[in-house]
């Protein structure tokens, strides 16, 4: 067969395979932009003819009147970076710190059989009740708040992680035995390899989790970030601040899922 790279062209089939591909991701992100702006466009026109009450409710151009506002007070950027500061480190430590008990409870299967029912006590317990204990012990600060979100990630991280382990092809690990593997080289020729989608999966999870735990937190002891705008907010009165609150900690937390899937996208083309 000749080398020629006019051997390798993309067929005609193809071509109108990856352009109806493409038209279709076009069509998707389309719509996804159209239904955001009608439903910005329906909850102002609600508000502007009273259909819902505006005090209650806020509205589009209210929340745009208030961003401004912070913007040139000068706090939006303090109160945002306060919030994605704590969820970042939350999550990076719930990831890392799950993901490796993940690997000590395969490694040992005495320590998995001795803390499966702490570990789904743990899972089952409520973290907000945690809260009081966790201000007494650490203080009402930044700390307490990074904890909190660490408390609610890291058990899902653990329990998530390890049942990918379990299930690798245990034929798999019995070819590497058989040629002699230790214990480590199966973990790292097949044990971690084949868990990345799970360990990716549970970056996604932790995503909405640690977001979570970094606004209880704020809830109960902050005096800066998004969720303490939004309590500032209702006890005053001041719904459009704590609409405009949710609104930021909406976008923000997408942005960080995005982050998350461009880097499985990198991880998939690696692994």
């Amino acid at each position: 067969m000749s080398d020629n790279p006019s051997n390798y062209s993309i067929s005609k089939e193809h071509r109108e395979y990856l352009r109806s591909k493409k038209m279709y991701k076009a069509r998707v992100l389309f719509a996804q932009v159209f239904l955001l702006i009608a439903v910005f466009a329906l909850w102002e026109t609600a508000a502007q003819f009273r259909w819902i009450d505006p005090f209650i409710t806020s509205q589009p151009s209210r929340v745009l009147r208030t961003l401004l506002s912070l913007h040139g007070e000068g706090v939006l950027y303090y109160h945002v970076g306060v919030t994605v500061f704590e969820t970042v480190v939350g999550f990076v430590l719930g990831t890392i710190i799950g993901t490796a008990i993940s690997i000590v409870l395969w490694w040992s299967d005495f320590i998995s059989r001795v803390l499966d029912p702490y570990l789904v006590v743990l899972n089952s317990l409520p973290k907000i009740a945690l809260g009081p204990i966790l201000i007494v012990w650490i203080g009402n600060g930044i700390p307490a708040i990074i904890t909190m979100a660490l408390l609610i990630s890291v058990i899902v991280t653990v329990l998530g992680v390890y049942t990918g382990f379990s299930q690798v092809d245990p034929y798999k690990i019995r070819l590497l035995k058989t040629f002699g593997a230790t214990r480590w080289q199966v973990f790292q020729k097949v044990i971690f390899p084949a868990s990345v989608p799970t360990i990716v999966s549970a970056l996604k999870i932790n995503v909405g989790l640690s977001w979570v735990g970094v606004i209880v937190g704020e809830f109960l002891v902050s005096r800066a970030g998004l969720g303490y705008l939004i309590v500032y907010g209702g006890q005053v009165f001041r719904l459009d601040l704590v609409m405009t609150s949710v609104l930021i900690l909406s976008v923000a937390a997408a942005a960080m899922y995005q982050a998350v899937v461009l880097l499985e996208k990198y991880i998939v083309r690696w692994n």
